[in-house]
């Protein structure tokens, strides 16, 4: 192990050890190591069909219908394996996923209270006062507030739905391709905000099929190649890594976030 890999692991929200996943005889993660270290993000990278989202709903224990996995993840020290979506909520993780899952006939505030229900259910002190914090982050999502959901913009319910899933105030954040169909200047507004999460003391957990993006952004990063980590490390030393760059950088110099 190394000295980098020794610090992050000693200061892991996150550290997920052999994990496995398969839909039915078929095996989509092949023995999986990862680790997101407190205050830090980490992103991961691969083409379409590497495994990316199974990681993701292994992690969260969301895996479809026919789905299984196997392997300890830990948070923050606590072996969730056998813990049920919303245990696993209730201790700090959360995902937002490729679909966003929005709901589209209900308001852009029902949507974001709908987030933090279980907060509200369990009498958590200040839960509502997280509302104010999300429409801090995201401005356009308070003037939009009365709006139905479906009627905002791709980027307006990619913020939409990460606001949704802080209001659960997660210490593990999960996000699955947030750029996916969105246009260059709200990619680079989406992961601008991103950084500044970080700041709140929310670790996150990045996949994104946007190399280039992802690795400016973030902390650490793997490399996910059918179903198996090919490449880790720092994202500053990967994104100069003569695999990477020809694989998922290429030659041409994209404009920084």
């Amino acid at each position: 192990m190394t000295q980098h890999q020794a610090v992050r692991r000693a200061r892991a929200v996150l550290e997920v050890t052999g994990l496995m996943a398969r839909y039915g005889m078929v095996d989509a993660l092949t023995p999986t190591d990862l680790v997101v270290g407190h205050g830090r993000i980490v992103t991961v990278i691969g083409p379409n069909g590497a495994g990316k989202s199974t990681l993701l709903n292994a992690i969260m224990g969301a895996l479809p219908m026919g789905g299984s996995a196997s392997g300890k993840i830990l948070l923050n020290g606590q072996d969730v394996h056998g813990w049920s979506l919303e245990h696993r909520v209730s201790a700090g993780m959360s995902l937002v996923p490729e679909k966003r899952d929005l709901f589209a006939s209900m308001t852009v505030r029902d949507n974001l209270m709908l987030g933090g229900f279980r907060r509200y259910r369990s009498r958590e002190p200040g839960w509502l006062a997280t509302l104010d914090e999300v429409y801090t982050i995201f401005p356009r999502l308070k003037e939009r507030a009365q709006q139905q959901a479906g009627t905002l913009s791709g980027g307006e319910r990619q913020m939409l739905a990460i606001g949704r899933a802080l209001m659960a105030k997660p210490q593990l954040l999960m996000l699955d391709e947030p750029s996916l169909g969105l246009a260059p200047r709200i990619v680079r507004e989406i992961l601008q905000v991103i950084t500044r999460l970080r700041e709140t003391g929310v670790s996150i957990l990045l996949v994104e099929q946007n190399a280039r993006a992802a690795l400016q952004v973030s902390d650490d990063a793997y490399v996910l190649e059918t179903g198996s980590v090919i490449l880790s490390g720092p994202s500053a030393e990967l994104a100069k890594d003569p695999r990477v760059v020809e694989s998922y950088l290429g030659l041409g110099h994209a404009h920084d976030l």
